[in-house]
C-alpha cells in the first residue's frame, strides 16, 4: 500500500518498523503541501493533527482514508468543529511515541457504518487492531499516564527514588519501561498535555496532574523556547 506519513522521520520509521516493508512510504512534514498528494496515497497517518486541529479542513473534500492521532483529542471534536459534511473517511489512531509499533493497532471510529472499511484497511496494512471508544486518551495512553503521574506523586512524597519505582514496575508487574522510563520515551510533553486533556474530559481527580510532573513539564517548555 501507498501510505503517507504527516509528521516527523521518527514517526515513519515507527510505521517502517510495524507495517514491514511491503508497502511504500512517504513523509510530509506538515500540511501545507497536503493537498497535491491525495492522489499518489492509498492511507494517511497524521500524527500531528492534535498541534493543529484546525487542519482538519485540509482533508474534509478529499476522498481520502486518513488516520488521525487522537490520543489527546477525539474523532467527535474534529466532526464538530467542522460544522459540515465531510468526505474523507476518518479514524482515529494512538500515535504517541513508543505506541504505534505495537503488536495490535489501538483505533477509534466515528462512523459504525466505516468498521468494515477498517476492517479491511487493516488486513491490507497486515496488522491487528481493536476498536475502542471514541474517547480523549484512548485506553492505552490514558492508563500508562495515570501511572507516569501516580509515579510523580510518589516521589513527590519522597516515598522512593525514580530509579526504585522503575526497578519495581518492571520486576512486579513486567512492565517494558518503568513509569519514569516510559515517561522519557513518550515526551513530559505528551504526558502531560494527555493528562491534562483527560482530565478536562472527565473531571476525574485520578488524572489531575501532580505539582512536581506540572512543574518538570513546564520547565522543559521553556528550555524549548
Amino acid at each position: 500500500m501507498r501510505i503517507l506519513i504527516v509528521g516527523d522521520e521518527s514517526h515513519a520509521e515507527e510505521c517502517r518498523q510495524k507495517l514491514g516493508s511491503s508497502h511504500s512510504f512517504a513523509v510530509a512534514p506538515d500540511h501545507t503541501t497536503l493537498r497535491k498528494r491525495f492522489p499518489e496515497q492509498d492511507v494517511i497517518f497524521d500524527f500531528i493533527i492534535d498541534e493543529d486541529p484546525e487542519e482538519f479542513s485540509v482533508y474534509a473534500d478529499e476522498n481520502c482514508v486518513v488516520f488521525f492521532n487522537t490520543a489527546k483529542i477525539n474523532l467527535a471534536a474534529f466532526a464538530f468543529s467542522n460544522a459540515r459534511e465531510f468526505k474523507c473517511t476518518v479514524f482515529g489512531f494512538n500515535g504517541l511515541p513508543t505506541f504505534f509499533n505495537r503488536p495490535i493497532l489501538e483505533v477509534s471510529c466515528l462512523r459504525q457504518a466505516d468498521i468494515m472499511k477498517l476492517s479491511s484497511m487493516m488486513k491490507n496494512l497486515g496488522t491487528e487492531f481493536r476498536v475502542v471508544d471514541d474517547r480523549v486518551g484512548l485506553v492505552t495512553p490514558r492508563v500508562i499516564c495515570m501511572i507516569i503521574n501516580e509515579a510523580y506523586y510518589t516521589i513527590q512524597e519522597g516515598t522512593a527514588t525514580r530509579e526504585d519505582i522503575d526497578i519495581a514496575m518492571k520486576l512486579g508487574t513486567n512492565y517494558p519501561y518503568g513509569p519514569f522510563e516510559w515517561c522519557q520515551r513518550i515526551g513530559i510533553s505528551h504526558v502531560y498535555e494527555l493528562l491534562e486533556a483527560v482530565y478536562d474530559d472527565t473531571k476525574d481527580e485520578r488524572y489531575k496532574i501532580c505539582p512536581l510532573l506540572k512543574r518538570e513539564y513546564l520547565l522543559q517548555v521553556d528550555v524549548d523556547r
